[in-house]
């Protein structure tokens, strides 16, 4: 159930009236997220997406890890939630001002819309 309400969460918020912008080379990605985390405040969701690969945070007070990579111009992940495992998936990324947008499955698919903080 917790797998459902965080795969949902993380690709089914709308993304109204923003201009983003593709982020296609990990090096802009990682210097957009140089000392910062990805947030989402409805699911007190906070994540830190290192520079060495890996991801660690918690949502719905739930721990969240993860390790993630950059292959052709997308971010590839895959995570664990305390136990839930969150397969791994390609996603487009898009940067607008402190707003990061990720797109599953190549940019196919849901989005989910995080603030940087």
């Amino acid at each position: 159930m917790r797998a459902i309400v965080l795969t949902l969460s993380l690709l089914a918020l709308p993304n109204w009236a923003l201009a983003f912008e593709p982020v296609t080379e990990r090096t802009v990605f990682l210097e957009k997220m140089a000392g910062r985390s990805l947030y989402m405040g409805l699911f007190d969701l906070s994540l830190t997406v290192a520079e060495d690969g890996t991801i660690r945070g918690s949502a719905l007070g739930w721990n969240v890890t993860g390790k993630w990579d950059w292959k052709d111009g997308l971010f590839c992940r895959d995570m664990d939630w305390s136990g839930m495992e969150i397969t791994y998936n390609c996603q487009l990324v898009e940067i607008d001002d402190d707003k990061l947008r990720f797109t599953a499955d190549a940019g196919a698919g849901r989005a989910a819309s995080f603030t940087l903080r």
